[in-house]
């Protein structure tokens, strides 16, 4: 707990710092696009809310070095390969021009620095035959590049609305860390509760008038440490199910891959081209209902905010199980199978105006 509320703080206090100073910055850190597709907030904000949780992180380091524990190393190692995904991300919110396919290939070298400085490599599927083939070094890395990079790219893509991507991590780390702590893993532990607490301080001044963005570092950087985390988790303790931490990251992970198939086979363009048909731009515009007269921004303020809940629901529905569940393959791809055919009913629910009564906010109500 030390080091979560470490983590905390120092995220609460550097965002506080970057709000209060919004002016001698916004310039070149204030996201201005307010018209574009997916752009939800009526002002300027500040979208390098990545920095603080990265220096939430760097207490927690610091804090390791000072008391001289055996995990230092190891997280050095973890910051260190974190680098490039978060930096790649920071200067694209910086300048505009870093382009998606850098931030990939940046995030994939992050991967590669995982690989070798900590074993962060993926060498099973949990799939018979298979699992031979991933014992080549070459297949082993390759995959993993690819996992950790589409992961990172997962957190960046569903990082839409004020408080939707931080809280889904912070129940994706909750999850490595109980399971980290129930194999006595306490590098694992410290690193899932110093982002939890870091994300926490963020999340403070994000939700829910967001007052600040997390930006692509914030989201390239906490979407890696998620992904190089579970691979850690697996690569450390083999009785840890390859679904398990898949199961938790089902949410980004499938609108990723649900968005390519929509973009790419369906309305037959590039699956890097922004749209307005995600899950949660879908929620926004058709599920959520105030009526606020024509006080603009602040209604968009309040059904952005009103937005994000639905999906830490249905992110929770695929954590609570893969907890439980953390090493029963089984189990859990049955939960992984009952995810998707849940997430595609309710999304074709939704585009077709078929939605649940339960699920709308009345002006009423």
């Amino acid at each position: 707990m030390l080091y979560l509320i470490l983590a905390f703080l120092t995220s609460v206090i550097v965002t506080m710092l970057v709000i209060r100073f919004d002016h001698l910055h916004s310039h070149f850190s204030g996201d201005h696009d307010l018209g574009g597709v997916q752009k939800f907030h009526s002002h300027s904000v500040p979208r390098i809310g990545g920095l603080s949780i990265m220096m939430g992180m760097l207490a927690v380091l610091l804090a390791g070095a000072i008391k001289e524990t055996q995990w230092f190393t190891q997280f050095a190692m973890l910051i260190v390969a974190s680098l490039p995904a978060f930096l790649g991300g920071l200067i694209e919110d910086l300048t505009k021009k870093v382009g998606v396919l850098m931030r990939l290939g940046l995030t994939m070298l992050a991967a590669l620095l995982g690989y070798f400085l900590l074993g962060a490599g993926i060498v099973r599927l949990d799939v018979p035959y298979i699992d031979l083939i991933m014992q080549f070094t070459a297949v082993s890395l390759f995959f993993t590049m690819f996992a950790v990079a589409g992961v990172a790219n997962a957190f960046n893509i569903i990082d839409g609305f004020n408080g939707l991507s931080a809280v889904v991590a912070m129940m994706i780390f909750a999850g490595l860390a109980y399971v980290s702590f129930a194999l006595n893993d306490w590098f694992l532990v410290i690193a899932n509760m110093g982002m939890i607490g870091a994300c926490m301080g963020f999340l403070l001044w994000n939700y829910p008038r967001g007052l600040i963005f997390l930006g692509d570092g914030g989201a390239y950087f906490v979407g890696f440490m998620v992904a190089e985390l579970s691979v850690l988790l697996m690569a450390r303790h083999p009785s840890v199910s390859i679904w398990f931490p898949f199961l938790l990251c089902i949410y980004p992970v499938f609108e990723t891959l649900f968005t390519i198939y929509r973009r790419k086979f369906v309305k037959g363009v590039s699956p890097g081209l922004p749209d307005g048909i995600h899950l949660h731009t879908l929620i926004y515009k058709r599920v959520v209902r105030l009526q606020l007269g024509e006080d603009v921004a602040r209604y968009k303020v309040q059904r952005n905010a009103l937005t994000a809940p639905y999906l830490w629901a249905l992110s929770s529905f695929a954590a609570i199980p893969a907890v439980i569940f953390w090493d029963k393959p089984y189990i859990l791809l049955g939960f992984v199978f009952l995810f998707i055919a849940s997430y595609i009913l309710l999304y074709k629910m939704i585009v077709n105006f078929k939605i649940p009564q339960w699920m709308v906010i009345n002006k009423d109500s």
